[in-house]
């Protein structure tokens, strides 16, 4: 594949972790975007790397696993070679249990990943200490799992696109028509509207996402996770908080009184964000494939031409894995994508 040319379109996170894989195996990429890297939903801030419970597995939650396993890895190459850092930590996360019934179940998981998590991480069940940087447990107890990473959307895409570009990749802007040679469509919400076009169902949609970052310093402690609000403490000095799941929306990237909400819930469940500025409002558009997993594979009746789309507040966590994947099927003909996340799953 080395003398052949790969263009993909769209340089979000799906976009630049394939051209990023298949530049590392000597192929010629380009990248075009409509608007500029990172545009979409992969500029946001939030960058939970959080894994599925241990439990009811399946070939998904299994992907996922051996994405989070190997991020770190995957992630120091990608800076190793652009010289720009991801931002990545794992730092693990703190969960509330609420109860007795909760406590049986965490254990229950406990137990679980001892052998689904191959004794490289830890679901664990802790006694709750009433510190600054913890939620608050009616039970006493706290799930503390080891797996949980984090990295920062918008250093993740400036470490890939400076990767790919120190490959020897081209990157411009620009309408994002065929080319010639396998194309890789990785355009996000814009992606699956186009692909829903003339069907008697969408095959996705879009969820706005509202997020903002307090001015904190937490970067080495663990993850939040408290009343369905991810916390997350970044290298850059920020805690990042969200997000919103709206279906419907009039303003893609405005912020509202639904974001107030949780800045509010931010700081009762933290009270030492009480008094952190807020240093950035952001709203956005993630891409949800009907059956909510990633869309990856050969595009139907179009030859030569390839989908990754879809990873629906999983991207970032799986973006490794799907890259490696993807090159697999574009750049060397092996088919090794979980049948969760075949495109017909969604036609």
């Amino acid at each position: 594949m080395a003398t052949s040319d790969l263009t993909v379109h769209g340089a979000g996170i799906f976009g630049l972790s394939i051209a990023w894989a298949a530049a590392r195996r000597g192929a010629k990429v380009r990248v075009i975007d409509i608007a500029h890297p990172g545009a979409g939903a992969s500029g946001g801030i939030v960058g939970a790397l959080a894994p599925h419970v241990p439990e009811l597995w399946n070939s998904k939650k299994a992907f996922q696993l051996d994405c989070l396993l190997e991020a770190e890895s995957w992630w120091h190459k990608v800076q190793s070679v652009g010289g720009v850092d991801p931002l990545y930590r794992r730092t693990g996360r703190l969960q509330a249990i609420m109860d007795e019934a909760g406590l049986a179940l965490a254990q229950t998981r406990a137990q679980s990943a001892k052998t689904l998590w191959q004794g490289r991480a830890a679901w664990q069940v802790i006694a709750a200490t009433g510190a600054d940087w913890e939620p608050h447990s009616p039970s006493g107890w706290l799930v503390h799992d080891t797996l949980t990473a984090r990295l920062h959307p918008r250093a993740a895409g400036a470490a890939l696109l400076a990767a790919i570009k120190a490959k020897g990749a081209d990157v411009g802007i620009g309408p994002q028509s065929a080319a010639d040679g396998p194309q890789v469509w990785a355009t996000g919400y814009a992606g699956l509207i186009e692909m829903s076009q003339g069907r008697a169902r969408p095959v996705g949609s879009g969820v706005k996402g509202q997020a903002a970052a307090f001015r904190y310093e937490a970067a080495t402690l663990p993850q939040i996770f408290t009343d369905g609000l991810h916390v997350i403490g970044h290298g850059d000095g920020t805690v990042a908080i969200g997000s919103t799941s709206e279906r419907y929306w009039e303003e893609a990237t405005s912020t509202d009184a639904q974001l107030d909400v949780l800045i509010a819930k931010a700081r009762a469940a933290l009270p030492c964000l009480a008094h952190a500025p807020v240093v950035e409002r952001w709203a956005g558009i993630r891409p949800r494939s009907r059956s909510r997993a990633p869309m990856l594979g050969a595009w139907p009746n179009r030859p030569g031409h390839f989908i990754a789309n879809g990873g629906f507040k999983i991207g970032f966590g799986m973006a490794s894995g799907i890259a490696e994947a993807m090159a697999d099927l574009v750049l060397e003909g092996r088919d090794t994508i979980p049948n969760d996340f075949r495109i017909d799953a969604n036609l």
